[in-house]
């Protein structure tokens, strides 16, 4: 691990878990202090870990001084917000577009002081900002050097492409958006419209070449971008864009969304492979496989697959994005209706608040198996505790002679080998049955029995439910050839530092292997 990225911790009423700020300088004292974040950039400093901070540039909390003096129209901050008159519909006042937040409900609130609606993509405590005024901009700037001066490393950009609504050329798009057909989804769920001009990242490209500009040019060293975008495959250039424009990673989440458990190889390589391609050559590829924002990977792919997309996402070249927990195999903690508190499950009712609910992603990690997993010493926490934290624990995992923690240490190790720094790599598709991930300095595999053992890694990943045998050495165009079982998924009980012929490889149902040369 080289990077922690930090959730946000700024001022804020906690409508939406610190999302909506009122400070952008300061820190909750639910957090700690500035003696706290000095403290801890001190040790980052000394572990040489890099502290990457959420940013949050697309909207403010309805509390913070900006909105209630726009609200008042005081000059400068009655245009930071956007703000419209509204339509009159058969002698009835209704919001200017049918745009949807991406919370479920209309992004339009009327004020009744101002006298107009506000645009909020998100909850209504969380009013859009109007990057067509460059004030606005200008303000954003001054807090990133803020938390610079501070120390940082660089900064998550949280959902940028919503920063600038529409063409950035034009006045705002007061036009409706079209719904997705055949979706059978209420009127009301985000996911029901078509992101036309709500999610149109043409207008953030030039704000994060503004902050790339300004961050070099006060900074001595590379500071990190991470920009924060959900993007369908088809939407591979928009997402691609962002490193043209100043981008580290702009994180890609094709692993997230669009790979399920019921997903085949075929499909997984149709993700993987275009976007490889569509990276600069001078740029890294990201991997996010698991966020705050969707189901826990034990949960999604079974707890038999729980290692199975940390070790996929190492073999691949690039950085990987790992949300806190997934290491450890923690898995979704069902809530009931009372224990809800997300606004988009909210927002859902008591009849479809599971569905779009984020809080059984957001129980508190389990460190032991003491009060509350070791995360707090109070028996009540902000979200309940996983059920299971007596048993999946870290604490129990360190013991253990071989767990979820073992295994995700040892394969992280992996990204200092040669293979996975500077390798070619190969997918091999075994009757969508057996992935085969094979990286080597050379891709069409010859002379595999004189490469250096630093030169080879081999994953084999088993995506069905029965045992299987695979003969490698047919793909690695060898007749004889001796390997040693580096890692494998903690519920195929295959022992690392196995010596196996890769002639005769057996795969226990679901499995997930990684083979070095001996």
């Amino acid at each position: 691990m080289t990077t922690v990225w930090i959730n946000p911790f700024y001022p804020s009423p906690m409508v939406d878990f610190g999302y909506d700020i009122t400070n952008y300088t300061g820190i909750d004292p639910l957090f700690g202090n500035f003696n706290d974040f000095d403290e801890l950039i001190k040790k980052a400093k000394i572990l040489n870990i890099k502290i990457v901070i959420d940013f949050v540039p697309n909207h403010t909390s309805d509390q913070h001084p900006w909105f209630l003096k726009s609200v008042k129209r005081i000059k400068p901050y009655d245009d930071y917000y956007v703000w419209f008159d509204g339509k009159i519909v058969n002698g009835t006042r209704q919001p200017p577009t049918n745009w949807l937040s991406v919370f479920h409900t209309l992004a339009w609130t009327w004020n009744d002081q101002r006298k107009q609606y506000y645009y909020h993509g998100f909850t209504k405590s969380q009013p859009d900002l109007n990057y067509r005024n460059p004030n606005v901009n200008e303000e954003i700037k001054k807090n990133l050097k803020f938390w610079l001066d501070k120390g940082i490393d660089g900064f998550r950009i949280d959902t940028i492409p919503s920063l600038v609504e529409g063409n950035p050329n034009e006045d705002f798009p007061l036009t409706d958006q079209p719904k997705w057909p055949n979706t059978d989804l209420p009127d009301s769920d985000y996911y029901s419209q078509v992101r036309t001009y709500s999610y149109d990242p043409r207008g953030s490209y030039k704000m994060l070449q503004s902050w790339r500009n300004v961050i070099d040019e006060y900074s001595s060293s590379r500071k990190l971008l991470i920009p924060e975008t959900y993007f369908r495959p088809e939407e591979l250039e928009k997402l691609i864009n962002y490193y043209n424009y100043g981008a580290d990673i702009p994180m890609n989440i094709v692993l997230v969304d669009f790979f399920h458990n019921s997903s085949s190889i075929s499909e997984l390589i149709e993700l993987i492979d275009p976007y490889m391609k569509a990276v600069p050559k001078d740029k890294s590829p990201n991997w996010v496989y698991g966020n705050h924002d969707r189901s826990r990977v034990a949960t999604k792919f079974g707890r038999d697959r729980a290692d199975q997309m940390i070790m996929l996402t190492t073999v691949l070249p690039g950085i990987v994005v790992v949300y806190q927990g997934d290491e450890i195999g923690m898995e979704d903690r069902p809530m009931s209706w009372k224990d809800t508190t997300d606004p988009p499950g909210c927002n859902s009712g008591p009849l479809r608040y599971n569905l779009t609910s984020r809080d059984p992603y957001r129980s508190p990690f389990q460190w032991d198996d003491t009060t509350s997993a070791g995360f707090s010493s109070n028996n009540k926490t902000w979200l309940p505790v996983h059920e299971n934290y007596k048993t999946l624990n870290l604490a129990a995992q360190k013991l253990a002679r071989n767990s979820h923690y073992h295994i995700f240490k040892k394969v992280v190790a992996l990204k200092k080998i040669r293979a996975i720094r500077e390798g070619k790599i190969k997918f091999i598709n075994v009757n969508e049955k057996v992935l085969i991930v094979i990286r080597c300095p050379d891709e069409n595999l010859e002379n595999i029995e004189s490469l250096d053992r630093d030169d080879l890694i081999v994953l084999l990943i088993n995506f069905t439910d029965t045992p299987i045998d695979v003969n490698l050495a047919d793909y690695l165009h060898v007749k004889k050839f001796n390997m040693m079982v580096y890692v494998a998924s903690l519920t195929s009980h295959i022992e690392a530092g196995t010596q196996i012929q890769a002639d005769n490889i057996y795969l226990p149902p679901a499995a997930s292997v990684i083979l070095t040369k001996l």
